[in-house]
């Protein structure tokens, strides 16, 4: 008796690989590299974390510290070894990751079957984002850190359609390579995890690889997570510090929900909550749904820790590609799928996107011109100008026994960062990084004291008299006959907040 094969599934979206668009979106991707290269080299000075890296690395390198992992520090100063001083090459390694988002983004568009429209849309609104355009070209961790999350979506995207088990490897190594640039993957991969149990494909977890992938990825982050546990877990701590400074800064809870969402930027915004409609609710993309979850869930999360603003900025591109692929289904459905003959009667979108795109564009080339403007050289340097002032006027014998102490790590970066050009020695604090540093030496019994608050200091020195002023919030006080060992002091003089 013959039998009949089952008839096949109905195709779907992402059964269409289509050609890689790779003249427009790398036109795009090199825009912005050289728009961000041009910011990076404006010469307005370092950005306050930038210094921080950069003493972390140069002066402090390690397989960890209280709130940063090593990555964004051993860049630092590899670029301060090739080009010692030079803040365009400091920032080249965050130039490169933001064009490098841009390219990512448009492969997962690519991935999900998206055209060449559909690319390009996706690469215009991952290069408009407002925070990537704002902090782009800054030599920080959380630069480095977006075009991480969507490496580990486009793993993952293809690994969906492909089921090539090589790929989970690779989600493997990208992870631990992030993991050694921020935290914040460990919850993300948490969170991927569930995701999967609770809306698939589930088979992934049953792939060895994966697992494979999993100590992998365990492997590279182990260097810095053992830092932590030999320190006490300083990164643990940390929460209550981001939730005071995010209510100081943004707003609190509420505020950290708004910006979450204006830093994709104006396109980006528009496509990406297209994209979670899209990953949540269409068919054809019910593979990815679990990446569409876990956008939202990681949302909710930030918001209700209080995170800081650019904690979702890795999957603003995943979200549009969702949202491009959405818009070109809208437009196939109005063509017949190809046959030039409308058979759906749905609305065109094309009126209102590339406007958007060109609005979006504009506002994200005001902000990068204006993004140099934020930092504003004369205020670090004039502070540590005074701060040389004052030093100088001890004498040779007290020079050689005064430690110069930042209050903050941004003072305390701002005097490493430019000491050299005012004949500082080398800045200490006890405050996040700085604060596991190693103390002075012994020989050293009096500090300068650089901040708004020496009363930290009062119960370890016989005398605290102020000296001068850098600033209307800071001023500079001496303090002299320090009463205990540096070993017993340094302890209580270590802070998480910056406050």
């Amino acid at each position: 008796m013959q039998t009949t094969a089952a008839p096949a599934p109905p195709p779907t979206l992402a059964d269409t690989v289509h050609r890689f668009a790779r003249l427009p979106v790398l036109a795009i991707a090199g825009v912005v590299a050289i728009a961000h290269l041009v910011a990076a080299g404006l010469g307005r000075g370092y950005w306050f974390d930038e210094l921080l890296m950069l003493v972390l690395g140069r002066d402090h390198l390690d397989w960890g510290s209280a709130d940063q992992p090593p990555l964004a520090p051993l860049l630092a100063a590899l670029m301060d070894a090739i080009a010692p001083g030079s803040i365009l090459a400091l920032r080249i390694p965050a130039v490169l990751a933001t064009a490098a988002a841009v390219v990512v983004a448009a492969l997962i568009a690519r991935e999900l079957g998206g055209d060449r429209r559909a690319q390009v849309l996706t690469a215009g609104a991952q290069a408009t984002g407002l925070w990537a355009t704002l902090a782009g070209h800054w030599l920080t961790p959380y630069t480095l850190e977006p075009v991480q999350w969507l490496l580990l979506c486009w793993l993952l995207v293809r690994w969906v359609r492909t089921r090539d088990d090589r790929l989970l490897l690779g989600v493997g190594v990208v992870a631990g390579i992030a993991a050694e640039t921020k935290f914040q993957v460990l919850l993300l991969c948490a969170v991927l995890v569930l995701s999967v149990l609770a809306c698939g494909p589930r088979e992934l977890l049953r792939r060895p690889l994966l697992w494979a992938a999993a100590g992998i990825g365990a492997l590279l982050a182990a260097p810095t997570l053992i830092w932590q546990a030999l320190h006490d877990w300083p990164q643990l701590r940390m929460g209550p510090v981001v939730v005071a400074e995010s209510e100081a800064l943004y707003g609190g809870r509420w505020g950290v929900a708004v910006l979450m969402l204006v830093g994709a930027g104006l396109a980006g915004l528009v496509l990406s909550l297209y994209g979670v409609v899209r990953l949540l609710r269409a068919g054809e993309l019910r593979p990815y749904r679990f990446l569409g979850v876990t956008a939202v869930a990681m949302y909710v999360l930030f918001v209700v820790i209080t995170g800081r603003p650019y904690y979702l900025d890795g999957l603003y591109g995943l979200l549009a590609a969702a949202g491009a692929v959405g818009m070109q289904r809208r437009r196939e459905a109005r063509r017949g799928a190809g046959t030039g003959e409308p058979s759906t009667r749905t609305w065109s979108l094309s009126w209102v996107a590339w406007p958007g795109f060109t609005a979006s564009a504009l506002l994200a080339g005001v902000l990068l011109v204006g993004a140099p403007m934020l930092v504003a050289p004369e205020v670090p340097e004039g502070i540590v100008a005074k701060t040389a002032a004052a030093f100088r006027e001890l004498t040779p014998e007290q020079q050689r026994r005064t430690a110069v102490f930042g209050q903050s790590y941004i003072y305390a970066a701002y005097v490493d960062g430019y000491r050299e050009r005012h004949g500082l020695p080398p800045a200490y604090s006890g405050n996040r990084s700085y604060g596991y540093f190693p103390p002075p030496s012994d020989d050293i019994d009096a500090v300068l004291f650089l901040g708004s608050d020496p009363e930290g200091l009062r119960p370890h020195f016989t005398d605290l008299r102020r000296v001068g002023d850098v600033g209307e919030d800071a001023g500079l006080w001496l303090a002299t006959g320090r009463n205990g060992s540096w070993s017993a002091v340094w302890p209580q003089l270590r802070t998480l907040s910056v406050g």
